[in-house]
């Protein structure tokens, strides 16, 4: 079933609500939970579900995410399955970057077109859920639809920050409605279970999850050339002219748009019982085999904690916090609701050995500092007796080596914050 069927991964724009994490790399490959890439989730769905035939379409610093899936995705000739880059570029058709997300599949059909299938299903780079795809393509078949969107039940006080579907009994999507301000709800409820209607989750919010009939996805990007995006002008146009149906979906789902999100989601995965399941065995979360070391702990106290390979930590308190690969933390460091995202090279490694060659000297955190509330990028150093808590509680703002977004202090990648900073 899964050999006829195509996914593409669409990587996103420029990522400017997720802003400083993407001034050096394309969203998808923002690092997730100490160790993982967002570009993970999609293609571990796409695994776990038996479908290897990937394409990642992305256009802005896509150096990393290409590095990433070089190195993470490798599958065997005898399978056949691949995970490739599909980079903007200027063809004799188009000389723009892509416009939006149906203009980016559209640029890509070329090479999509090239390996036979019967359906596509594109899927975002930036979401957080476990999905079995096969339950969705049954469902797509068994519908007869030329169309299906994944649509997960949220309440009144959520819909405004969606797209939401109307449908009927059979799930057919009547209606679409772009970012509904509140009052206008009214009338925009759909059919869902006793329990979702118990919660009061009876809006049908798209999850931008689709998958088209592959004559289908032709057809329509090709009637509408100067459509160039999914949510706010394919699906509308297509609801009155194909059959177009909703797949219901109730497990945990979070759409990683913004500094504030993706903080939120880093700290819960920390938690003793997290809404997402890290450690499900049927659908394992994949990403680059690094073969590091296992993490090393001196008199510290962890609470609520996920440290990855490879860190050192010395004599410090850590409470509702992320630890990245290779992160050094000094003597007498406390850490609390942080997310480090660790560093791509040991601190103790001499310049001249090492792989990576930008970045400080000694990335980590050194010793007597204080961290709160904050995101500390890649290779980032912060000296002695530092404190980054946003005290003043500031919700926009930047200095020397940080900005500050959704009230979130963003230490830079390969920042050097000197000794006594306050921030």
């Amino acid at each position: 079933m899964m050999d006829r069927v195509l996914a593409v991964i669409l990587g996103g724009g420029a990522g400017t609500r997720l802003f400083p994490l993407t001034a050096q790399r394309a969203k998808p490959a923002v690092p997730l939970a100490g160790k993982y890439r967002l570009v993970d989730v999609p293609i571990s769905n796409c695994i776990n579900s038996g479908l290897s035939r990937i394409f990642v379409v992305t256009q802005f610093n896509s150096a990393s995410l290409n590095d990433h899936i070089s190195r993470s995705y490798n599958f065997d000739r005898f399978r056949g399955g691949f995970v490739s880059i599909l980079a903007a570029e200027q063809t004799p058709s188009s000389e723009h970057w892509y416009q939006g997300t149906a203009d980016a599949v559209r640029q890509s059909i070329p090479h999509i077109r090239t390996y036979a299938h019967d359906q596509v299903v594109i899927l975002s780079g930036d979401q957080l859920y476990t999905m079995d795809y096969r339950l969705m393509l049954e469902h797509h078949r068994r519908t007869g639809a030329d169309i299906t969107i994944a649509a997960t039940p949220v309440t009144a006080q959520d819909a405004p920050g969606f797209g939401i579907l109307k449908t009927d009994g059979e799930h057919r999507i009547t209606e679409f409605y772009e970012k509904p301000a509140s009052e206008d709800l009214g009338g925009k409820e759909s059919p869902v279970t006793a329990e979702m209607e118990g919660a009061g989750r009876i809006y049908l919010a798209s999850m931008g999850i689709y998958v088209f009939e592959c004559k289908v996805l032709q057809d329509i990007l090709d009637a509408y050339p100067d459509a160039n995006d999914f949510g706010k002008a394919i699906i509308p146009r297509a609801i009155r002219e194909r059959k177009v149906v909703s797949y219901p979906f109730t497990g945990y789902w979070n759409d990683i748009g913004t500094v504030r999100s993706f903080f939120e989601t880093n700290i819960m995965l920390a938690e003793a019982k997290p809404a997402f399941n890290l450690f499900d065995e049927r659908m394992p979360l994949y990403t680059n085999a690094r073969m590091l070391p296992p993490a090393k702990v001196t008199r510290t106290r962890i609470e609520n904690a996920i440290i990855a390979e490879a860190c050192v930590i010395i004599d410090s308190d850590i409470r509702e916090a992320v630890i990245g690969i290779r992160s050094y933390i000094g003597a007498r460091t406390r850490i609390h609701r942080a997310v480090l995202m660790g560093a791509d090279y040991y601190r103790w490694e001499a310049a001249a050995g090492r792989s990576q060659v930008d970045g400080p000297a000694c990335p980590g955190v050194d010793e007597d500092s204080v961290i709160e509330g904050a995101i500390i990028d890649k290779n980032a150093s912060i000296g002695r007796n530092c404190v980054i808590t946003n005290a003043a509680g500031v919700q926009e703002g930047e200095g020397p080596g940080f900005f500050i977004r959704d009230g979130i202090v963003v230490i830079l990648k390969n920042a050097e914050i000197p000794d006594g900073t306050v921030i």
